[in-house]
């Protein structure tokens, strides 16, 4: 378990302590999509949902999650974010909803989980307004993209 920061010597889990780390900017870039039936799709991009704008509403949910990370996540340290920003692009060939979420602070530790988060809570908002009319929708592909800031440095993914 060397390896894996939130478990001590005795293999308990716990917080780690970023104290002595330097303070730098951290940004992360998280991303996924919720794959629906073409009517469900039709309904969020003309705008016609009887619940209201849903994409608007996902965006707030998402903003709003990725600021209480630390309260849905044990470990996740509470952070002061600088910037979060949920943007969402309407895939028309793949029936879908694609979420990008990017997470800025400046601090001790990164902000990965927290555009995991953002992307993860958006989907589920949109599942939420749209379930009367598509059960069936599915969240798939939400990974992170890009990490900055710390010493480990900038890490994006190879696609």
């Amino acid at each position: 378990m060397a390896d894996l920061t939130h478990f001590n010597q005795a293999g308990e889990a716990h917080m780690v302590d970023v104290g002595a780390k330097q303070i730098t900017k951290r940004v992360a870039v998280a991303e996924g999509q919720i794959l629906m039936l073409d009517k469900t799709l039709k309904l969020i991009r003309e705008g016609n949902h009887k619940k209201g704008d849903v994409l608007g509403i996902a965006r707030i949910s998402g903003i709003m999650a990725a600021k209480r990370t630390s309260d849905l996540i044990p470990l996740c340290h509470p952070l002061a974010l600088t910037k979060v920003t949920v943007d969402f692009n309407i895939l028309e060939d793949d029936v879908a909803v694609q979420c990008r979420a990017q997470v800025e602070t400046s601090g001790q530790t990164g902000v990965e989980m927290e555009a995991l988060t953002a992307v993860q809570i958006a989907l589920l908002t949109i599942y939420d307004m749209c379930k009367a009319v598509d059960r069936g929708m599915v969240m798939t592909d939400i990974r992170l993209l890009e990490k900055a800031g710390g010493k480990s440095g900038h890490w994006v993914r190879e696609l």
